[in-house]
């Protein structure tokens, strides 16, 4: 396994119109590959923000099947890179929900993993008139999901996930060593939490985190942080971007890696341990 690898996340501002997305999706794409990037990380929901979110229902593939899944697939192939698909609508056993998935691809643009967000975003924001309830629209998955790799073991999150720390430590128990995030945060949140969380579940899992955000104004009036980053497993951020559409990258370095899980054994030390 090669000892350094260039990873990048890319960041959008969506709209409702798919074949945009997917040709503003593919630039940035290209534009991390032609910076050298082997892994590519798209946000959540990268094809679709909808004016509403049952909007997501117009547009649910089943699974294996449609053009979006199709999209990712050749993209991957094309650039002969791995390809983590930020979210799509797959259809739920609920038929007046979907599964909010994340797909990953190799090289070849072979599908190698699916993850369903977990942890759906029912929440009222504090003082503010801003409410979100994913769950009326969205089936939860309940299945953890790591996949190897030749960047090393990546573990699968989405957005919300990332306050529930003992969703990463199963995946660190399946011995993840590079954490996924795409996430559509919002500007409130995302201002007060989004840095410090990634870099809590980078330091304390010892683990790259690489995190593809939403970040803008999108049609539906929603306002998203953005700031999508790359924190190494000391909780360094090597790269980020702040707003809008763009591309960043930073080396996954496995000797590094190694180094601080040797030196540094919290994982070791752990004595309380997430029941399944």
């Amino acid at each position: 396994m090669k000892e350094k690898h260039l990873i990048g996340a890319v960041q959008m501002a969506t709209g409702p119109n798919v074949s945009a997305n997917l040709f503003e999706a593919e630039r940035l794409v290209r534009e991390a590959v032609e910076t050298g990037a082997e892994l590519v990380v798209l946000p959540e929901n990268f094809a679709f923000m909808g004016q509403h979110d049952r909007d997501q229902l117009d547009i649910r593939e089943t699974d294996g099947d449609g053009p979006l899944q199709s999209f990712l697939a050749r993209l991957a192939k094309q650039f002969g890179i791995w390809l983590i698909g930020g979210t799509i609508p797959l259809a739920a056993a609920d038929a007046t929900k979907v599964r909010a998935a994340c797909l990953v691809f190799d090289e070849r643009g072979e599908r190698v993993a699916r993850y369903d967000k977990i942890h759906l975003f029912d929440v009222n924001l504090p003082g503010l008139d801003e409410r979100y309830h994913e769950s009326a629209v969205i089936e939860p998955g309940t299945t953890p999901a790591v996949v190897a790799s030749p960047f090393g073991r990546i573990g699968l999150a989405i957005c919300y996930d990332l306050r529930f720390p003992e969703l990463f430590r199963r995946l660190l128990d399946d011995q993840a060593e590079l954490l996924v995030v795409p996430s559509a945060f919002t500007a409130v949140t995302g201002k007060a939490h989004w840095e410090s969380l990634l870099r809590a579940r980078a330091i304390e899992n010892l683990a790259y985190v690489v995190a593809a955000a939403q970040g803008g104004f999108h049609v539906n009036g929603r306002e998203t942080y953005g700031h999508s980053m790359i924190v190494d497993p000391w909780g360094t951020i090597l790269t980020q971007t702040a707003r809008g559409s763009g591309v960043v990258c930073a080396a996954l370095d496995r000797e590094f890696l190694d180094s601080v899980r040797r030196s540094f054994p919290t994982i070791q030390h752990r004595r309380l341990k997430c029941e399944a």
